[in-house]
């Protein structure tokens, strides 16, 4: 079983895809699904080929029909005919593993078959489908970088004039400089005489104050003298209520005289409690103579800031209208955007309900093919369980044949060293035999010797 990286489409959804994203045109009009199944024919093939290679790599029609400049052919009219198939297979050989196609051969444009041209074309528009996505992808990010450049300049623009008009709103026109010293200098001489004025007035309530704490402190003092007197009074009178043995008429005068006395105390009590109203209210009165003095500072402030507080609200005017023309500006920009992103919502929704269409669609077969690769394996289970019964019987027979054989080696060496001993034994005998044929050889030839000899003598014997 095969597994790929990218859908396997099917020869319907081949041919949609081919009218709606490789073909245009006539082309793609008379595409029809009997021209890649079940027998593709190869110029159809060639066709589509050629246009996803013009797609994705831009590539001429012409450059098909070129020869190599490195090549070098005798008669290259002879090759007119195979140069496009060869450079169109050259090119496929280099664009097909982009799309996770690695056996591609030149069989599959010459005789092209049904099940491995579908393979290739499900391939091919699966790289297109994700070249598009991708695109997509990079031409919102383009667009993006281009609209926050334009951004960048136009902020760098308004930057830049900000700085200017600062620039001429710092610096004291010509005309202006000789009243804008005449009004620093006389800022700064009522600045000094207020401070001079402050000066004075701040020693003067201090002196005034301190004076004052001391009679508040000796009023004070007294009034305690005045308490422990009354006190030593009232413990002198509960004294003398145990020892008065007088008349009841003394006794009314003295208490005449005390009351007396008692009410001289409370009345002299409530001056000094005046008196220290009236101090209270003389130093209460110092922080208004400071607050006062604090308004004159902040007049002078007033007065020194009154030119930086014109300036200040010059630029406020000036940058508020450039905010707002910005704003305005960036208004129209993000309704723009706010278009295009509806539409961009809207084409992604469309994306997601045939992804997810697809999506279910895949699903679906991905279910039917589990099911199909589990009742596969299930038989394979079966051929399996048969194969290895298989197995262990040709393991049996090949254990009884190992055997037998053993048993041949073991006969063979045997029969070996016999022979080897017949061997030996006879080539001992030959080498006897060899020794007496030699012997009976010499004896031979030693006797017709003797009898040439006696020949030749007889022979010489004769008469002539």
């Amino acid at each position: 079983m095969e597994t790929l990286s990218f859908p396997r489409y099917s020869v319907a959804e081949i041919v949609t895809h081919v009218r709606n994203k490789i073909l245009t045109g006539a082309d793609g009009k008379n595409l029809s699904k009997n021209d890649l199944y079940p027998n593709p024919k190869p110029e159809v093939l060639h066709t589509i080929y050629l246009r996803a290679l013009q797609i994705v790599y831009g590539t001429r029609l012409e450059h098909f029909y070129m020869m190599p400049v490195n090549s070098d052919v005798m008669y290259p009219h002879l090759m007119e005919g195979f140069l496009p198939v060869s450079n169109l297979f050259i090119h496929l050989n280099s664009f097909l593993p982009i799309c996770r196609v690695n056996d591609f051969e030149t069989a599959d444009i010459l005789y092209p078959k049904a099940k491995r041209t579908s393979r290739f074309l499900s391939g091919i528009i699966n790289f297109i489908h994700f070249r598009d996505a991708c695109r997509e992808t990079y031409m919102e990010y383009l667009w993006q970088h281009k609209s926050s450049v334009d951004k960048l300049q136009q902020l760098n623009a308004a930057h830049q004039e900000a700085l200017m008009k600062l620039e001429k709103l710092d610096s004291v026109p010509a005309e202006e400089q000789a009243e804008f010293k005449q009004l620093s200098d006389e800022i700064q001489e009522l600045q000094q005489l207020l401070n001079q004025d402050f000066r004075q007035k701040t020693t003067s309530l201090q002196d005034r104050n301190a004076q004052k704490k001391a009679d508040i402190l000796e009023k004070t003092k007294r009034l305690n003298e005045l308490k422990l007197s009354v006190v030593s009074l009232k413990e002198a009178q509960e004294s003398l209520k145990t020892k008065i043995v007088d008349s009841p008429e003394k006794l009314k005068n003295y208490k005449e005289k005390m009351k007396d006395t008692v009410q001289k105390l409370k009345n002299s009590r409530q001056e000094v409690m005046e008196k220290y109203e009236v101090y209270r209210d003389s130093v209460d009165g110092l922080p208004s103579c400071q607050l006062e003095v604090q308004l004159y500072q902040k007049k002078i402030q007033d007065l020194a800031q009154n030119r930086e507080t014109l300036a200040g609200v010059l630029k406020e005017n000036l940058r508020l209208e450039d905010q707002i023309e910005s704003g305005e500006s960036e208004l129209k920009k993000l309704k723009a955007e706010e278009n295009s992103m509806r539409r961009l919502l809207n084409a992604k929704k469309e994306k997601l309900a045939t992804v997810q269409f697809r999506i279910n669609q895949k699903h679906e077969g991905v279910e039917q093919h589990k099911r199909a690769v589990i009742e596969d394996c299930n038989k394979v289970q079966e051929k399996r369980g048969a194969v290895y019964e298989r197995i262990t019987t040709i393991n049996q027979e090949i254990q009884k044949v190992r055997f037998a054989i053993q048993q041949l080696k073991d006969t063979t060496e045997r029969e070996r060293r016999k022979s080897q001993e017949i061997f030996l034994s006879l080539k001992g005998a030959l080498e006897k035999y060899q020794e007496g044929v030699g012997r009976a050889a010499e004896e031979g030839r030693a006797e017709l010797q003797g009898k040439a000899a006696e020949l030749k003598r007889r022979m010489s014997a004769l008469p002539t």
